[in-house]
């Protein structure tokens, strides 16, 4: 490995000078870009493309579909192969099929490129936080976690800005970002080094490893928060929070951009602090206040009725992120030993692209019976459910870490 077993296990301090760290945020970066950056432009793909506002939320569904099935299998092959293996044709499969979106005007044509874009960004997600629990250990992991998240939130903060700002000049410029894959490929196949994975053993002794940690209450409860996170986020936020600021307000993309970027800056400014409220609080008063915040911002958002004053919610969403993903992904993390922690963490990569897939689906079904209401209103459903699942599901497991 990279760093020495001092470093894994040593203090906080200095953490974010280790080069595979920001090769890492490189990854997380690209992993978030699929969806944040194009989001502003809603409103005007709906306009260009004449489509309405349930056909809008099939730009996110079916990007994040191959993830469900993709995700355990390319986890596998990372314990088996190497995390590199994987990484390196994702990125540059993303990048390529993201380009190709830039360039269709049909809609039924765009579906293809996001599909298979969505097949390039499957293991992102997963194999940047594998990586992080394979360099790290004890308070180090949870300060790389939440380190990473402000990365994430950096970029989900970026992304929707300049993906607003750029979409007035035409919808279809946000997905050329996505190029920016190939340059972080580059850096992953000349800089990265591969953690030394423990000797290979049979495969269906493998399968039979990884079952006995994923057979799990506790983790099972994990796995389900994860979902109901991404029913959520790209359900209520980031499907009809656009749709709203438009419908509502008359919202430019860059308006939309810039209110879906305060909530990231929140996150952002959050996140880094994982490691110590770790250190204080147990994991299950952390994310029941994090759900606490998830359902505050879903029901004061259908009821405000200033543009700008959306950015509240927004910074409540924001803080909830910071806490809620970074925690879960600590705890998944240390749940299995490093040779079957790619695959572990792809479980986890599978179910949150269930959350991501779902989301706009449950929010349009909602929108559909109650409108924009019940679309938020499907968010703070998922955030009382949560609530259910750290209390009564998970509740040794997060006393315990």
């Amino acid at each position: 490995m990279p760093n020495s077993e001092k470093e894994n296990k040593g203090p906080v301090k200095g953490i974010l000078q280790h080069s595979h760290l920001h090769i890492i945020f490189g990854i997380t970066l690209m992993a978030v870009m699929g969806v944040a950056s194009i989001t502003p432009a809603f409103p005007k793909i709906k306009e260009a493309l004449g489509i309405d506002n349930q056909q809008i939320g099939l730009l996110i569904t079916i990007f994040t579909l191959p993830g469900i099935f993709l995700n355990p299998v390319l986890g596998v092959l990372a314990d088996r192969f190497g995390r590199k293996t994987i990484l390196i044709p994702s990125l540059f499969l993303f990048a390529l099929a993201g380009v190709a979106c830039g360039f269709t005007r049909d809609f039924d044509l765009l579906l293809v490129f996001r599909f298979f874009q969505g097949i390039g960004a499957a293991s992102l997600g997963a194999i940047n936080v594998t990586l992080i629990g394979d360099f790290y250990q004890g308070r180090q992991r949870a300060a790389a976690m939440g380190a990473n998240a402000s990365v994430l939130s950096i970029g989900t903060a970026a992304y929707p800005a300049v993906g607003g700002a750029v979409a007035m000049f035409g919808w279809y410029y946000p997905f050329f970002f996505p190029v920016l894959a190939i340059p972080v490929g580059l850096w992953v196949i000349f800089s990265l080094k591969n953690p030394i994975l423990p000797v290979g053993q049979p495969f269906f002794k493998y399968l039979k490893g990884v079952s006995q940690y994923l057979v799990n209450r506790n983790v099972i409860a994990l796995f389900l928060i994860s979902i109901f996170t991404f029913i959520i986020l790209y359900g209520s936020y980031l499907t009809y929070l656009p749709l709203l600021l438009n419908d509502k307000f008359g919202a430019e993309p860059y308006q939309i951009g810039i209110i879906l970027s305060f909530g990231s800056i929140a996150t952002a400014v959050t996140s880094p602090y994982l490691g110590r409220l770790s250190a204080r609080f147990n994991f299950k008063v952390l994310l029941i206040f994090a759900n606490a915040l998830y359902f505050l911002s879903m029901i004061i958002i259908p009821v405000i009725g200033l543009k700008w004053l959306m950015l509240i919610p927004a910074a409540i969403f924001g803080m909830a992120m910071g806490i809620n993903i970074p925690g879960v992904h600590t705890l998944l993390a240390g749940s299995a030993p490093m040779q079957y922690r790619a695959a572990f963490m792809s479980v986890n990569g599978m179910v949150l692209r269930i959350g991501q897939t779902l989301g706009p689906v449950l929010a349009g079904m909602a929108y559909v019976v109650a409108g924009m209401t019940g679309a938020f209103y499907t968010g703070a459903a998922a955030a009382v459910v949560m609530v259910f699942l750290i209390l009564f599901l998970a509740k040794e497991f997060l006393l315990s870490k």
